[in-house]
């Protein structure tokens, strides 16, 4: 059923596909940085202790809005900018003529109200901010502010990927090549506020995230309306996916960003849209075998660029393996609910996602999945910290924590 609608969809929507962002924009940086230096100090304060592993929220400002957020001191890094998908969209595909949204209650149920993001509460990027001693980051699509702006930016989008077709039946969305030129749009503005030697000295300081790559498989490849598999066998999509990454992520290396956290894809194969087309109810294993090579490149590219790439500080953050470890061990994290979404119709709550007004399941921290593609705030919550502080089989070859105070 959930394909018969898919297909439906591409016809539907096949002639007024759209991507959205700023045209072109070229100045010269270097001109812009000529002015004699000043600078942002790096601060040297190390961050919080690590909270109790518990599934339970953190204490966090209040959810994205257009009023300007505190700083929660002391910021370890001077400002965060993100780049993905509705993994950590917070907003931006609000305003847009979109089918991906989730501007609509029950989404935000557990924060006061739906503000954009794909999750009853907070994402795994909110949870990161925090532990730096950041406020939550604004929307890109909100009216620039450099009091919010100067602390970092979301410019995450629903249904985008690393090719700028991804997603093109959800109508509009911004693709990671355009959320790169929205970045430089912000740099722009920031420069016009606070100056080009400031701006300069600061951003190879800031952490960059960026995750990409899970639409290009489930809003692409995995579509059979795509044709993608016709093309390329799961080793060549691969292939080009990180050949794309690869020149998009040199590009903000061109920037002046010099901290990286990329984020590989999890257990695609494990989510309720995918439980719900398998015979019997369990994971898809031939998604994650088509996935998994992905993974595997990307973290190969990563170390490269490590080598390559002077001043540049890449890690990898193994979602792959969170998820696993996760779905593994979920009673020991309390989780109680793992092959269904909290909020959905069809089997495993996963042939329908979230509708507006509907009525989500009560014990949604005990839940895995809130939707049919996305996690419990408890489980963005868990994979922040898990990213932010432990060891390698998470985030490789540092932890964020280690890489913020660099």
């Amino acid at each position: 059923m959930a394909k018969f609608i898919r297909f439906c969809l591409f016809f539907m929507m096949l002639t007024i596909s759209s991507v959205v962002g700023d045209g072109d924009y070229a100045y010269d940086y270097d001109d812009a940085y000529a002015p004699a230096p000043a600078s942002i100090p790096a601060s040297t304060s190390a961050v919080p202790a690590p909270p109790p592993a518990s599934t339970s929220p953190v204490p966090a400002p209040p959810p994205a809005s257009t009023s300007p957020v505190p700083v929660p001191p002391p910021a370890v890094v001077p400002a965060l900018f993100a780049f993905g998908d509705s993994l950590i969209d917070s907003g931006n595909n609000n305003q847009l003529f979109s089918f991906a949204k989730a501007n609509y209650l029950p989404y935000g149920i557990d924060v006061g109200g739906p503000t954009g993001r794909f999750s009853n509460g907070y994402t795994i990027l909110d949870q990161i901010g925090v532990l730096l001693g950041l406020p939550l980051l604004p929307s890109y699509s909100e009216e620039f502010n450099v009091d919010t702006m100067r602390f970092g930016v979301n410019y995450a989008s629903a249904a985008a990927g690393i090719l700028d077709v991804t997603g093109f039946h959800f109508v509009e969305r911004i693709p990671f090549s355009y959320q790169i030129k929205n970045f430089e749009n912000t740099l722009v503005n920031l420069i016009k506020n606070m100056s080009a030697p400031i701006v300069k000295e600061a951003i190879p300081k800031c952490i960059f995230f960026v995750g990409m790559g899970n639409n290009d498989y489930l809003n692409n490849y995995i579509m059979p309306v795509y044709f993608t598999q016709d093309q390329y066998s799961p080793q060549k999509f691969a292939e080009l996916l990180v050949h794309q990454y690869k020149a998009q992520l040199t590009k903000l290396y061109d920037l002046g960003a010099r901290k990286f956290i990329i984020t590989g894809i999890g257990q695609m194969g494990c989510i309720p849209s995918m439980l719900a087309e398998t015979s019997g109810g369990g994971c898809s294993e031939s998604v994650n075998k088509m996935v998994h090579p992905f993974n595997s490149k990307l973290r190969t590219m990563i170390m490269k660029l490590n080598k390559d790439l002077a001043g540049a500080h890449f890690i990898f953050l193994d979602m792959e393996y969170m998820f696993k470890d996760i779905f593994k061990n979920h009673k020991v994290y309390g989780f109680s609910v793992i092959d269904r979404g909290c909020c959905g119709l069809g089997k495993n709550q996963g042939e329908v996602t979230c509708l507006p007004f509907e009525i989500p399941c009560a014990n949604r921290d005990e839940y895995l999945f809130w939707d049919a593609y996305h996690p419990t705030s408890a489980v963005n919550l868990l994979l922040g910290r898990m990213a932010f502080y432990n060891d390698a089989n998470y985030s490789y070859p540092i932890n964020i924590e280690q890489l913020a105070l660099i």
